[in-house]
């Protein structure tokens, strides 16, 4: 416990998990865990259903993944935390809080202290709505992004509606607190690090109605297109592999929302190939495959695959083939999270009764006997901005050269991906 607060005994049991996110190199991850308590009885307010005297709370959890076997670690705050409260895993093994408090939203660093929970506060930020950015790739730094709501009223500037994003650094920038980064006029959402250095990060920006992806330079304060497949259409980035310069994004360019792919710093067409759009079921990117450099067509993209009932399994695939391999999804597989190691395994974090804590393993689907790759069919958009899978190693990639340039004014005929 810490101090005086909640206390996790083994009379505990975590009812789910919710907001599961791992840390930017897989060391670490962090989730809310709900505890349920058996009483004895009725236990009057708190929150017991008649028969069973259950009293619930929620807890911050931390995971550590990078040891032989993954482990959790509890690290209950002074009282039960919201449902809502984000958290971002730290490779140094603390874990970012972020609190709503009254009008504020309070940040925190946690870490385990013994038998408590060590908390230290580093500041505040108010805002309209205030979210953390996913893991940064620059290991000790964070970041937040604060939306200010504009005038609905009128005004003849560009977007005055939409009001305005600031992009805060809240980790890594010294003991002051918060430091403001950049402004970017709009509402900006999401949050996909472009590169592994934590300085291009691409955000799904609203303005004047539409929502396009932003690629944001936090060195240079600048932002500016990434996604602009059409005038009409929203574009959002939703997951990037720097090593081989693999985008995927979701769009409505085609007449309807579909997933697609594209290449960072290229100029060849996002593509919405026919394996991304299964009838009757929700596809979500979970991870990509690291280590192929400059070969976006070899990189195994993980997706979960969910149906309306509850039911889900794993697709594996790659941009370069037709059709998708299926895989049964792990039991307790928590929500839409998971990683690439080194030795090219994907792993997704999973939790059962029998098995509170577990990570389950993949291989990458082998390439064919000849190792060729066939081309996608599917839809064609517009061009882009921004070693095969085999046995464990450890990679040393090349440093890509990170360009900009805007996916955008490309054909959208019935033309077919070759």
């Amino acid at each position: 416990m810490s101090g005086n607060g909640m206390e996790i005994t083994p009379a505990v049991r975590v009812l789910r998990r919710s907001g599961f996110t791992i840390a930017a190199d897989g060391s670490y991850a962090a989730c809310l865990a709900e505890a349920g308590v058996a009483g004895e009885g009725d236990t009057g307010e708190g929150g017991a259903d008649s028969g069973g005297g259950v009293v619930s709370g929620w807890f911050v959890e931390r995971w550590t993944l990078a040891g032989p076997e993954p482990y959790a670690v509890p690290l209950p705050g002074a009282q039960p935390e919201e449902a809502g409260t984000q958290l971002v895993p730290l490779p140094d093994g603390r874990v970012l809080i972020r609190r709503r408090v009254a009008d504020r939203h309070d940040l925190a660093l946690l870490y385990p202290t013994g038998p408590g929970t060590g908390e230290l506060p580093i500041g505040s930020l108010r805002g309209d709505a205030v979210t953390l950015l996913p893991p940064s790739p620059l290991a000790g730094t964070a970041f937040a992004l604060v939306h200010e709501a504009g005038d609905e009223g009128g005004g003849d500037g560009e977007g005055e509606g939409d009001g305005v994003t600031s992009v805060w650094q809240v980790c890594g920038a010294g003991n002051d607190g918060p430091v403001p980064v950049l402004r970017v006029t709009g509402r900006c959402t999401g949050g996909v690090w472009l590169d592994r250095a934590g300085r291009l990060l691409a955000l799904d920006r609203t303005l004047d109605g539409r929502t396009k992806a932003v690629a944001v330079d936090l060195h240079l304060g600048e932002a500016s297109p990434l996604l602009q497949l059409t005038e009409d259409s929203d574009d959002r980035l939703v997951l990037a592999e720097p090593d081989s310069g693999l985008l995927l994004l979701r769009s409505d360019a085609t007449g309807e929302a579909r997933l697609g792919w594209g290449v960072l710093g290229s100029r060849r067409p996002v593509r919405f190939p026919d394996a991304l759009q299964v009838p009757g079921v929700q596809l979500t990117p979970v991870a990509a495959q690291p280590g192929q450099i400059l070969q976006p067509e070899a990189v195994v993209v993980a997706l979960r695959a969910e149906v309306p009932g509850g039911a889900e399994s794993l697709a594996l695939w790659r941009p370069g083939e037709r059709r998708p391999h299926w895989r049964a999804s792990p039991p307790g597989w928590l929500g839409a999270a998971g990683f690439w190691g080194a030795d090219d395994l994907l792993r997704l974090p999973c939790s059962v009764p029998e098995w509170p804590c577990g990570v389950a393993a993949y291989e990458a689907p082998r390439l064919g006997a000849a190792g060729a790759l066939p081309s996608s069919s599917g839809t064609s958009a517009s061009p882009s901005s921004a070693g095969s899978p085999g046995a464990a190693r450890v990679r040393t990639p090349k440093r890509r050269a990170c360009r900009v340039l805007p996916l955008q004014q490309a054909p959208l005929g019935a033309a077919k991906a070759g």
